[in-house]
């Protein structure tokens, strides 16, 4: 089933995600690869492709596990949980309904 991934940003994340960006990105190439991804990427925090400095707010990631349980293990293991980037996250199933 899928499931999505949504992250809540602390304050003044940037220089955390740059220092766990390759290794959180890793993993998600990991599920690309099994064919498991269906979209994942960070949510500006201001109304731009391209914040510069202004950094990110979070994140939504919506991929393919065995179960919810699965899900919330593989979410926990993120390293932007050890950097400390994330304050929050919340992790429920998804249909995909469209397109």
């Amino acid at each position: 089933m899928w499931y999505a991934i949504i992250s809540e940003d602390v304050s003044d994340s940037l220089p955390l995600r740059k220092k766990a960006r390759a290794d959180h990105l890793a993993r998600l190439n990991h599920l690309k690869d099994e064919g498991r991804l269906l979209a994942a990427g960070p949510n500006p925090s201001i109304d731009s492709e391209e914040p510069g400095e202004a950094g990110f707010s979070g994140s939504l990631v919506i991929a393919e596990f065995p179960s919810l349980e699965e899900a919330k293990a593989w979410a926990d293991s993120d390293p932007y949980i050890e950097a400390g980037v994330y304050a929050s996250v919340t992790v429920k199933p998804y249909k995909l309904v469209l397109p």
